[in-house]
């Protein structure tokens, strides 16, 4: 099936073999009404602990376990809704369902709120004749961690009102995915061929590929003049959601929202910082880099809707989903086969949403149930890059996978440092199987660009997202108000900075911040990169060591959060407390600009 009509097709007309199974969660609604009215039955249930927790281990060990299971039918609650809400974001019944589970969401994290404190409260040696005993077995890492974040936990009345805000706090973000991928509307621009087109976010991804530079420029000024037009409205969510992770920040007494928001994996400050400086000191590659692209392209000025436009212009990878099925399990072999077994079940059982059709939320993403299966968006419209985001998100689902069927749950919630790692090395595993399976000089200028965007768009733009969300955070905790003008300036200022003197960086181009739901994440974007560097030395390693890497890469996988981030990618046989991952990363584009400039010299 392909998605290249112009017109939008309806949820209805997609294909049943292309739908991910949300049945396999709930068959009915009626289950879902169900396990709601259990969560909300168990509530109360859980409250009557409080008090109680130190006077046995038995006590203590009920507790959490009955708060585990609340988690979990919690989260297969919140996937149910939220999965059919993003199939069409219109759709009310499934906004209304979204809005019911954040409620119970929130109750839940109430109820529960008394639970950590009142540990923290117990006399050391109670809690570590506590720990000896096997009902609680499962949750040693859970008390290692607790422990180094006691400082930043409340009293248990603080925590319950910290919990109940949870769901008023949400606003800035919800009404920011409203807006944008429900109430917005993009106008219509001229094709290739003249037939008019509707632009949309997922049709962007393509039109600002075109080999017509019309076109990409149509869509370049047609998609950011829409952003443009709600200018204030982005800025005031995006604001509110600065001042909401401000507030949780400083009132769990945290010396700032960035070390607020890296103290959940334990990872240093330094290492944002140093990773930001590190790219600072290495922008000269990328700079490089545009003024090749612009000789590729023999243009005689090069834009900003300019930087997606492949080198070979003549090439057409025309990729049905099929082909591209096959190309993901061919160049995911290195990982061995009992990966290669999980992948094709996988493909094969309904995890994956597949096409565009009105109203679904754009972009792709992997989210996983426990007990059930990860589940996979896509809006694959027959690209090589959504070859790529297959494989990405694969390495996701395959990593909720293990870590769901190997951990008990207190520890099989990896953290999002150690996410990236997984699905990047799919990416960089299959850009190298298709760069040394390839003859043809084109496919292969090709294939080079498209591994250069690549570290471009993850390594480069990723720190400058990860940069500007620093600095408008330290401006936020200074006081200063983040203003849409503001917030143009800094973003038309990192873009002159990091794409260097080559790039005319157009006006348009300012409001792109509005566009970025990353930035509601809360200083999420740095993990691609130092993920991406990861990545680049554990799949070397797969190609190189084979047997022994795949092994240690499987345990990687199946370590889910059961340790620190940086001592499980150790253990994979990666070093993130050292610049070398980094660095190996930005001496492998270094050397692919090598091979691009060769080839651009004889052809």
């Amino acid at each position: 099936m392909s998605q290249t009509s112009t017109a939008l097709p309806v949820r209805e007309d997609i294909q049943s073999e292309y739908k991910w199974h949300v049945e396999d969660i709930y068959a009915t609604e009626e289950q879902w009404q169900t396990d709601l009215a259990k969560v909300k039955n168990d509530l109360p249930a859980i409250g009557a602990y409080k008090d109680t927790l130190s006077q046995s281990v038995d006590k203590l060990a009920a507790c959490l376990r009955l708060r585990d299971e609340i988690n979990i039918l919690a989260g297969k609650l919140f996937a149910y809704a939220r999965l059919h809400r993003d199939e069409n974001t219109a759709n009310a019944k499934y906004q209304a369902l979204v809005g019911k589970t954040e409620g119970m969401l929130a109750e839940a994290s109430a109820a529960t709120s008394f639970i950590e404190p009142e540990i923290l409260a117990m006399p050391d040696q109670v809690l570590a004749t506590y720990r000896r005993e096997q009902p609680l077995a499962d949750y040693s890492f859970y008390f290692d961690n607790l422990d180094r974040q006691k400082q930043h936990i409340l009293s248990p009345a603080e925590e319950e009102i910290l919990s109940r805000s949870a769901e008023a706090t949400q606003a800035s973000e919800t009404i920011f995915n409203m807006l944008a991928h429900a109430d917005m509307k993009f106008p219509d621009i001229s094709g290739k061929n003249g037939n008019p087109v509707a632009l949309s976010e997922g049709r962007y991804r393509s039109l600002i590929m075109s080999n017509d530079r019309r076109v990409r420029k149509d869509a370049f000024t047609g998609l950011f003049g829409t952003y443009n037009s709600y200018r204030n409205t982005f800025a005031a969510t995006l604001s509110g959601n600065v001042k909401k992770n401000i507030f949780y920040a400083r009132t769990r007494k945290f010396a700032s929202t960035l070390e607020s928001a890296l103290s959940d994996g334990n990872i240093p400050v330094g290492v944002y910082d140093n990773l930001l400086a590190t790219i600072n000191s290495n922008l000269a590659p990328l700079h490089r880099y545009i003024a090749l692209k612009k000789k590729a392209l023999q243009l005689d000025t090069i834009h900003m809707y300019d930087l997606y436009t492949p080198l070979a212009q003549h090439v057409k990878f025309d990729i049905p989903y099929a082909d591209g099925l096959k190309l993901v399990r061919d160049g995911l072999a290195p990982l061995g086969p009992e990966y290669t077994d999980i992948l094709n079940k996988g493909l094969t059982s309904g995890w994956i949403d597949v096409y565009e059709n009105k109203g679904k939320q754009t972009g792709a993403y992997c989210w996983g149930v426990y007990g059930v299966h990860p589940f996979v968006l896509l809006n694959y419209n027959d690209r090589l890059e959504d070859v790529s985001t297959l494989a990405h998100e694969m390495g996701h689902a395959i990593h909720s996978h293990y870590s769901q069927a190997t951990q008990p749950y207190a520890t099989s919630q990896y953290t999002i440092f150690t996410a990236e790692v997984a699905s990047t090395t799919n990416e960089i595993l299959l850009n190298d199987y298709l760069l040394k399976t390839t003859t043809d000089k084109q496919k292969k200028l090709y294939l080079i660009n498209q591994y250069l965007e690549m570290v471009r768009a993850t390594v480069y733009r990723q720190t400058m997202f990860a940069e500007f969300e620093r600095d408008i955070y330290n401006k936020a905790e200074d006081g200063e108000t983040l203003t849409a003008d503001l917030l143009d300036e800094m973003w038309h200022n990192l873009n002159v900075k990091y794409y260097g003197p080559d790039m005319v960086v157009d006006k348009e181009i300012d409001i792109e911040w509005a566009r970025i739901p990353h930035f509601y994440w809360n200083f999420y974007v740095y993990q691609y990169v130092t993920g991406y560097a990861a990545a680049t030395t554990l799949a070397a390693k797969m190609l190189e060591e084979k047997a022994d890497a795949q092994k240690k890469y499987i345990g990687f996988l199946k370590s889910g959060g059961s340790d620190y981030p940086i001592n499980i990618l150790k253990k994979a046989g990666v070093d993130m407390s050292t610049p070398e991952p980094v660095e190996l990363t930005l001496n492998k584009f270094s050397g692919m600009l090598d091979e691009l400039e060769k080839i651009l010299s004889i052809s």
